[in-house]
């Protein structure tokens, strides 16, 4: 079913179940939030991708207004409920000066691998002990769903607007799953780098190198206690 729905587009993500909370300062938008509390319809936040308006996008409801001012500026908390998918654009909903958009309602499969979860979940909380980030996960373990965990684990803009259109949770749960693989390999290497540089010029406790252990023999050192290692090593 198509529905013509007032839309605010923002350089943001917003999946189902997300808190979004925003300082409300244009007109048009004053207007919009205003309409809201009137209708108490959810209205779309299409996401911005690159300075580009993308098709996807996802409605709120509007849970508080405070903070209004006499110029109309106001502070609101809004929450993710459905994904849409845009069938096209209305420069101005009819009477008013923002925006619309007809759009239609994707199927949203959330049945996704518990035991695929458990892996999302073991790699965001070492991520996170890698970044030194002390960030509580908004659910108990075995309620977590992707949209729970997408803002957790370090995704770009790009990647979560890729993520929108994944409409399965078996897509999703992989698509985090590739991010975190990825990542974490590149985190725990700048986090050695960064161990290293700190060394410098500090007390390191180093064991001394016995050299009664080993002798010469033209460009090689030959190890003497074979127990140990029986081999010859180039010598640099």
């Amino acid at each position: 079913m198509e529905l013509l729905t007032p839309i605010f587009p923002l350089e943001v993500v917003v999946y189902p179940g997300d808190e979004l909370n925003l300082h409300i300062f244009e007109p048009r938008y004053q207007q919009l939030i205003n309409d809201t509390v009137k209708t108490k319809k959810p209205f779309g936040i299409p996401a911005v991708v690159n300075k580009k308006l993308g098709g996807l996008g996802t409605t709120v409801a509007l849970n508080n207004v405070t903070n209004i001012k006499a110029d109309g500026q106001m502070d609101i908390k809004t929450v993710g409920q459905r994904i849409f998918r845009v069938v096209r654009w209305e420069k101005l909903y009819p009477g008013k000066l923002y925006s619309a958009a007809v759009v239609e309602y994707p199927e949203i499969d959330e049945t996704g691998d518990a035991a695929l979860m458990r892996k999302i979940v073991i790699a965001t909380k070492k991520l996170h002990g890698l970044l030194n980030v002390k960030k509580k996960l908004p659910k108990p373990e075995s309620k977590l769903t992707s949209y729970d965990l997408a803002h957790h684990v370090g995704l770009n803009l790009e990647q979560e607007y890729t993520m929108l259109g994944l409409f399965t949770e078996d897509e999703r749960q992989k698509h985090l799953l590739r991010h975190l693989e990825q990542a974490l390999p590149v985190v725990a290497s700048m986090k050695s780098l960064k161990e290293k540089i700190q060394l410098n010029g500090h007390f390191r406790n180093l064991p001394g190198f016995d050299v009664k252990k080993i002798k010469m023999c033209g460009r090689y050192i030959i190890k003497q206690d074979l127990s140990e290692l029986e081999k010859v090593v180039k010598f640099i």
